[in-house]
């Protein structure tokens, strides 16, 4: 059997750690985005690699109390600017959804304690839990900064397994004062099924009995791989629930290989390994900013992100060999650009070719941008390109100066050393 363990509401759950006051209260976490890295004075920056996942940056701010007062929410108009991450049951029973702006809940929910996020306790109690449950399983996944996937297979008998994670998620509790749902099921697919419908600080069981009562019932956009356009290619063929999936094998193993796949995993025929360990497979940073026409600033944004991508690029200790830049405009217009490079990686060189990536996909300059990113990807470790030696000796030296300059920042800071064109 495999488990799947989720935190309920866990930023706000976190909150409640650090003040108790918030207990059985409407609280909801959010703020806009972070865009104090643009900032000239900017300092305290943190980087993240061990989690990740909805709302979970590679880079923030370190939390300051200062930080959840209504007016950091707050725009230069006097508008409260921002969306919710995550909010608490209470705040639901109001309507209050994830991703909804701050504005609209404070509307349907005046009496809404909104806190602003704190990454780091995030990453502290995340940490904290992995551990926990290492204790407690042979075999533990992290999937996210939230979720987590056991296999108790040899470790559990199947008929102990419901007192098991009962008293599982009860340990928890106690020893972290963190609240979660747990489900069990043959395949990791259905045992995070079955802890969406445990939830809230629940704990539920699918085997081969109850299988057929559990699953066939259950809308197709319930089930986690099933997107906006597969469930509108199901909903067209009158497949609505996953029992109908079940009953239209031939229908999707025409569609191909991944609706294949899929039938089989909702059919728990396949499953996948516990993996103990991730290896990260690309790395980016995408900010959203109030609308801004200024190309000289945002210029200056992109060495900026791009300064701060050589951190962690140089922190991961990989050569990224593809690299994309992506602008989103008002007016819902998106452009991007892509370029392949395999060659030694230095801080120079990455500067430069961001800053060619933004001119080249800036092709709507008569609008302004609301958000920027950059991402990398295709490292040399896992995708086996050889680098070009063309000028291999001179580039040798360019990367023993970002190494060097690796070693300040790491040591005073990543806002220790910038470009003169970040100024």
């Amino acid at each position: 059997m495999k488990i799947h363990i989720d935190i309920d509401c866990f930023f706000v759950s976190a909150s409640r750690i650090v003040e108790p006051s918030l207990e059985h209260k409407a609280v909801a976490i959010g703020g806009r985005s972070d865009t104090k890295i643009f900032n000239k004075d900017a300092k305290n920056q943190t980087v993240n690699f061990e989690n990740s996942g909805s709302f979970v940056p590679t880079f923030y701010k370190a939390y300051e109390k200062k930080d959840d007062d209504i007016a950091s929410f707050t725009d230069a108009n006097g508008r409260i600017r921002g969306i919710l991450t995550t909010s608490s049951y209470e705040a639901r029973s109001f309507g209050i959804k994830t991703a909804m702006t701050i504005r609209e809940a404070l509307q349907l929910c005046p009496h809404l304690i909104i806190k602003a996020p704190n990454m780091s306790l995030y990453q502290k109690l995340s940490h904290e839990l992995h551990e926990f449950l290492c204790t407690k399983i042979p075999l533990v996944e992290q999937a996210s900064i939230d979720e987590f996937y056991g296999d108790l297979s040899g470790w559990v008998e199947d008929k102990d397994i419901p007192a098991f994670i009962d008293a599982l998620r009860h340990e928890i509790l106690h020893a972290l004062k963190l609240p979660v749902s747990i489900g069990a099921a043959p395949t990791r697919y259905i045992a995070k099924l079955a802890t969406t419908y445990a939830k809230p600080f629940g704990s539920k069981v699918i085997d081969k009995y109850n299988f057929d009562a559990f699953v066939n019932p259950i809308a197709v956009g319930n089930f986690a791989g099933i997107g906006k356009s597969m469930k509108q290619k199901l909903s067209a063929v009158q497949i609505h629930t996953l029992g109908d999936i079940r009953k239209r094998r031939g229908t999707l193993e025409s569609w191909g290989p991944y609706a294949k796949d899929l039938y089989k995993r909702v059919n728990s025929e396949i499953d996948a390994p516990i993996k103990t360990t991730h290896r990260r497979k690309s790395i980016g940073i995408s900010r959203t900013m109030d609308p801004l026409y200024d190309r000289v600033e945002l210029k200056r944004r992109v060495h900026i992100i791009a300064r701060h991508l050589v951190y962690a690029i140089l922190k991961l200790d990989v050569i990224p060999t593809v690299f994309h830049l992506g602008i989103r405009y008002e007016m819902n217009q998106r452009s991007h650009k892509n370029i392949s490079m395999a060659e030694l990686f230095t801080e120079k060189k990455f500067d430069s070719l961001c800053l060619r990536l933004f001119n080249e996909a800036d092709s709507q300059k008569r609008l302004k941008v609301i958000n920027l990113s950059i991402n990398c990807s295709s490292f040399t470790r896992d995708s086996k390109k050889e680098l070009s030696l063309i000028g291999f000796e001179d580039e040798k030296k360019m990367r023993e100066l970002t190494e060097q300059t690796q070693v300040l920042r790491e040591r005073y800071g990543i806002d220790t050393l910038k470009w003169g064109s970040e100024m």
